[in-house]
């Protein structure tokens, strides 16, 4: 396994990786497909601030990824990020989730950021078991705020303090 830096090469399997969950899922409240150009344009307009990371299997196949994002607009909110971490629906259960995370949570922390906020559509076991591994406790519970496939779905909020200010 090989974690490393985002690169605009990876737009094509990130999207293939992301538009499997908006096609299938509800944890992503997406409900149309997006393109490579797309994908291209949020790293372009993200990735100068904060990480996007991708992980490649041991054949160097992109297999997942993970970036950071502002978690709200307001200055005195540039502490804090969301995070994201999607893999390729087949490759679960193999540790690149957890890599992406134990990486991506060293960056941001080297970076100075305090406050991880990660947002989950709900029920999601896998992920909240992800989160509270590396420390995550559930702050949030949203109720019916999503709508997608014909049904309401709720939306937690998990957080982990990386350092204090």
């Amino acid at each position: 396994m090989n974690i490393r830096p985002c690169t605009y090469n990876d737009s094509n399997a990130i999207s293939d990786i992301y538009n499997y969950y908006i096609e299938h899922t509800v944890v992503t409240f997406e409900e149309q497909p997006v393109s490579e150009l797309i994908i291209s344009q949020r790293i372009k307009a993200y990735s100068k601030t904060y990480p996007w990371l991708v992980v490649e299997n041991s054949q160097g196949i992109v297999v997942g990824y993970a970036y950071a994002a502002k978690w709200a607009e307001r200055s005195a909110f540039k502490h804090s990020v969301e995070i994201t971490v999607y893999l390729h629906h087949e490759q679960s259960g193999k540790g690149y989730g957890g890599a992406l995370y134990k990486a991506i949570l060293s960056i941001l922390s080297t970076a100075g950021f305090h406050i991880v906020i990660a947002a989950i559509a709900l029920p999601n076991e896998a992920s909240i078991k992800l989160q509270e591994s590396f420390g995550f406790t559930k702050v949030s519970h949203f109720k019916e705020v999503g709508f997608k496939f014909n049904r309401w779905i709720d939306v937690g909020h998990w957080q982990v303090k990386l350092q204090s200010t």
